[in-house]
């Protein structure tokens, strides 16, 4: 599904990101995890085309991604859900989701169903501005709109962050719901331990920059959450 080996990423002489291998395993949940400032963002943002790389590959389903541009890695089948929702305030949450039609494969012009049957609140809402919405509800926003696109890998940078506890455990269901039942490919940057061990299957671990520790979640062990997450 998605390949990543020995990628190195520099922000101007900083090396920030050093030998970086990541294989996701395809139809689960893969969790990267680490404290802040240690690189998961910036490696999110080298898959997604936001930051250039210095060396090193990233493969999508065959595919090298450093050959194809920031606005087409979408088309590919790859939805992303930034730090910080980042939605449209102004528009409303029909407009917000209909963002996401033309990167589809099949050219649909229509918001498929499955969306609000996930987050029956945006229904509710469609006529409402996206910066109206409750932080709990634009992160609904914008994971809907992620799915728009018809993914076959969901990436989500910290989707918890800020979002009431009822919120949250809801989220957390449905991230499950999409790689358990329905064989979505995740990749989930989250740093609460309680939703990481209920819902991931995998996870890996960067320490300033590099990865560290990897395995089935079953081996997060407490000592390696004492030496590379606990703050």
């Amino acid at each position: 599904m998605l390949n990543i080996e020995k990628l190195n990423q520099y922000y101007s002489e900083s090396h920030t990101l050093w030998d970086v291998d990541l294989q996701l395993e395809e139809g689960k949940c893969n969790c990267l995890m680490g404290r802040n400032g240690v690189g998961k963002t910036t490696l999110l943002n080298c898959i997604m085309g936001l930051q250039s790389i210095r060396s090193g590959t990233i493969n999508f389903k065959g595919q090298d991604l450093a050959r194809v541009n920031a606005e087409k890695r979408a088309s590919l089948g790859i939805g992303y859900v930034p730090q910080g929702r980042q939605i449209f305030p102004l528009l409303t949450v029909r407009e917000n989701l209909q963002i996401g039609l033309p990167a589809r494969a099949d050219k649909s012009k229509t918001i498929p169903d499955f969306i609000y049957e996930l987050f029956p609140v945006l229904k509710d809402m469609l006529n409402r501005r996206g910066g109206d919405l409750s932080g709990g509800q634009q992160q609904q926003l914008a994971i809907g709109r992620a799915l728009v696109v018809d993914p076959s890998l969901l990436i989500l940078d910290e989707p918890t962050e800020g979002i009431q506890p009822n919120i949250v455990h809801e989220i957390g269901d449905i991230i499950r719901q999409l790689s358990h039942d329905i064989g979505l490919t995740v990749l989930l940057v989250e740093q609460k331990l309680p939703i990481v061990r209920r819902i991931a299957d995998n996870f890996a671990i960067l320490d300033r920059g590099r990865k560290v520790a990897a395995g089935q979640i079953d081996e997060l062990s407490d000592e390696l959450i004492r030496e590379y997450l606990t703050v």
